[in-house]
């Protein structure tokens, strides 16, 4: 199913230039993956904490934007700079979990997103990239599959931040947002699970 995630070469192009100089001057793939895991908890923190201040949300899609920058470095600097490692693979896994639940839990101090809601959107985000690892295991690779991807929820994110920090009074209604993009985010676990099967299934071919 579509998802940004299929716009990464062309950003990936755009980045290429920063990279070769970042090896260039000594900077690592896992140094790069540890400064997207901080950074994302740092704003995670910032923002809980002066979540009253609306205008700090905007430091959400500020944050997403350049956490994607970061992912997509490290990963060029894995495979074209040879710089992969068994370690790397650990850090970059983790550090998308626990990147995604320190931008996602601070949504629920502001109204009118309930709590739940949005745990049960960070339990779900986490699942989907699970799913994702899963496929290496049954031999069909690492799973991208949308069509709620970790660049779809970064969007998704960066919008309801950039409201909530504009000052915008959001409805009602819009509380339920967080559980619509919990169920979204379980059909592309469902859906990766299904992709990853088929893969392996045709490599055993």
């Amino acid at each position: 199913m579509p998802t940004l995630y299929s716009l990464k070469p062309a950003f990936q192009n755009l980045l290429r230039p920063l990279v070769g100089r970042l090896v260039a001057r000594g900077v690592t793939a896992n140094q790069v993956t540890l400064a997207a895991a901080v950074l994302s908890v740092l704003a995670g923190a910032v923002v809980a904490l002066f979540y009253d201040i609306f205008p700090v949300f905007w430091l959400l899609p500020v944050v997403l934007f350049v956490r994607m920058a970061l992912n997509a470095i490290d990963g060029m600097m894995a495979r074209e700079f040879r710089q992969a490692s068994k370690l790397g693979a650990y850090l970059n896994e983790l550090g998308d979990v626990v990147s995604d639940v320190a931008l996602i839990l601070p949504f629920m101090l502001v109204g009118p997103f309930a709590p739940p809601g949005v745990v049960a959107f960070a339990i779900a985000a986490m699942l989907t990239e699970y799913a994702g690892v899963l496929g290496v295991m049954t031999g069909g690779g690492r799973g991208y599959d949308g069509p709620f991807g970790k660049s779809d929820r970064a969007l998704a994110l960066g919008v309801i931040a950039a409201l909530i920090g504009s000052g915008i009074v959001l409805p009602y209604w819009f509380g339920w947002i967080f559980p619509l993009m919990a169920l979204l985010s379980v059909y592309t676990m469902i859906n990766r699970v299904r992709a990853g099967l088929r893969r392996a299934e045709t490599a055993a071919s």
